[in-house]
């Protein structure tokens, strides 16, 4: 791969806004299986089982939930700057701050709807207090929870699905995979990778018209089974169900979506198996009426997956 496909590595990290920070502690590492790796005042620091930094997931303590930044590591540091170029080639602005333990210096700015990125490259491998068995994990599997491997995907409302994927693409060097088009030409969604994975950050219409809010973001389980105990652990544990278990059509991907308890919504994922391999992939373009048909195997979408969002609108 050449630039800009392949300067942005992975998703680093996702940072959550919630207005009950212990209780969403609690979902995370109760319900989902993280481990807690620090904290700092109203912020916490929780990490994945087979993420290889130092977190995962930041929780921070504000009014209203929402999503704060999305951290992308690049792939070198050469690469990072190539993506700052095209940041500021594109009209747009870059911040330096240094303020999140086991990463180095970060560059923070903006999609077009608002939504904070931030791209750095310096990056401290996670040492785990006890070793796990085997030496090619970063930690040894939880023993509680659903046990969710790693931070998957986020899934961005906007205000203008098209402008936003295009940052995307021509700043940051994602590549689109598959896309909904509406009867008036207007695109309502699209998914976009900067990997072999067939997504990693998406693009959904705001029905409200608002700007940089949160639709979900995702963590991805070993298998489809675990999803099914994650569901059975939900209604155990009270954790309110939205929709699923069920199958995408677009992506495929069998889920689960969940709210915690600041107001978040959380989608449990087995997309492990699909990956877009071909340097040349069309885009795949699904359409208003093949939509109207549902998830893969019939299931309707529920109309709170249009209209919930973070932070909440009136």
């Amino acid at each position: 791969m050449t630039p800009p496909l392949g300067d942005i590595a992975h998703l680093g990290h996702a940072q959550l806004f919630t207005p009950d920070l212990d209780a969403s502690v609690a979902f995370f590492t109760d319900y989902l299986g993280l481990t807690g790796n620090g904290q700092d005042g109203d912020t916490v620091y929780l990490r994945t089982f087979d993420d290889y930094e130092h977190h995962s997931l930041v929780l921070t303590t504000r009014e209203q939930p929402g999503l704060g930044r999305l951290a992308v590591r690049t792939s070198s540091e050469e690469a990072l700057h190539r993506r700052i170029k095209a940041i500021e080639e594109a009209g747009g602005s870059g911040k330096w701050v240094e303020d999140e333990p086991g990463i180095g210096k970060l560059c923070l700015t903006t999609d077009p709807d608002g939504h904070e990125h931030a791209l750095y490259w310096e990056s401290e491998y996670y040492q785990a207090p006890q070793r796990p068995a085997l030496k090619n994990q970063p930690q040894a599997k939880p023993n509680r929870g659903v046990g969710v491997r790693r931070l998957d995907h986020v899934n961005f409302l906007a205000a203008d699905v098209l402008a936003n994927a295009e940052f995307q693409e021509r700043v940051l060097g994602a590549r689109p995979t598959e896309q909904i088009q509406l009867d008036s030409g207007k695109i309502a969604a699209r998914w976009l990778t900067f990997t072999s994975k067939s997504y990693d950050v998406v693009y959904t219409s705001d029905w409200t018209g608002s700007t940089g809010r949160l639709h979900h973001i995702a963590f991805a389980t070993d298998t489809r089974e675990e999803i099914l105990r994650a569901a059975d652990l939900a209604i155990d544990t009270g954790v309110f169900i939205e929709t699923g278990p069920h199958k995408h059509a677009i992506q495929q991907t069998f889920f689960l979506y969940v709210y915690e308890p600041g107001g978040n919504r959380i989608e449990l994922c087995n997309p492990l198996a699909r990956l877009v391999l071909a340097p040349d992939w069309p885009l795949i373009t699904w359409t208003e009426a093949e939509r109207a048909k549902g998830q893969a195997w019939g299931l309707k979408t529920i109309e709170s997956f249009h209209t919930h969002g973070t932070p909440p609108v009136a």
